[in-house]
């Protein structure tokens, strides 16, 4: 069964990392799905914050066999055609002295800049996996989860995040990083190194 894992993502963390990988050991594909609005200016592009997973993805995946794969971007089916490189999983950093089962499935990055529900129907996905740090999330997730149902028949599951990750935000992690605060341990390394140089540069 293929879910989709969708999200602004800008830029990806260590907590996002964590709910892609457990879902990957749940379903059999999860596509990961960078929604973006083409007439706002984010910290990255669509395309740096899917570049940014993948390359993420493959540092934090290490040896149970989970395929990363790139998609066409711009809506298109996500489906390797670009960037694949096969990892597996790793423990490490996921707290709590959990060690979660390794991911089963193939996680592919994908870019949408229509309605969800339209990337839904039009690849015939009829579910969705989000997470949810505290109550806060839930009150916000819990009408579109239910709109989602009524417009493409998709259900939407919910993942705890681990504790460890239950404040981070992207917002919060660039707010950090633009005033000199160290993120290392909140985000990716790829993406600590990409925000720091962005900030540099005067983003």
């Amino acid at each position: 069964m293929r879910v989709v894992c969708p999200g602004s993502f800008d830029p990806v963390t260590n907590g996002h990392l964590d709910i892609i990988t457990r879902a990957a050991a749940t379903w059999d594909e999860v596509t990961v799905l960078v929604t973006y609005n083409p007439n706002k200016n984010g910290l990255f592009t669509a395309e740096e914050r899917a570049d940014l997973i993948r390359r993420s993805l493959a540092d934090h995946v290490g040896s149970g066999g989970v395929t990363v794969d790139g998609g066409a971007g711009d809506g298109a089916a996500g489906d390797g055609v670009a960037g694949d490189n096969t990892a597996g999983y790793s423990t490490a950093g996921n707290g709590a002295g959990a060690t979660p089962a390794a991911p089963r499935g193939r996680i592919t990055v994908d870019t949408w800049d229509r309605l969800l529900v339209d990337y839904l129907t039009e690849h015939g996905v009829t579910a969705m996996v989000k997470g949810l740090r505290s109550s806060l999330d839930y009150e916000y997730e819990l009408p579109m989860a239910q709109m989602n149902r009524r417009l493409s028949g998709a259900d939407t599951y919910f993942l705890f995040t681990n504790p460890r990750y239950g404040y981070v935000s992207s917002t919060l992690c660039k707010e950090v990083a633009r005033y000199g605060g160290d993120v290392t341990g909140l985000l990716p390394e790829p993406v600590v190194e990409a925000v720091t140089r962005k900030f540099a540069a005067g983003s």
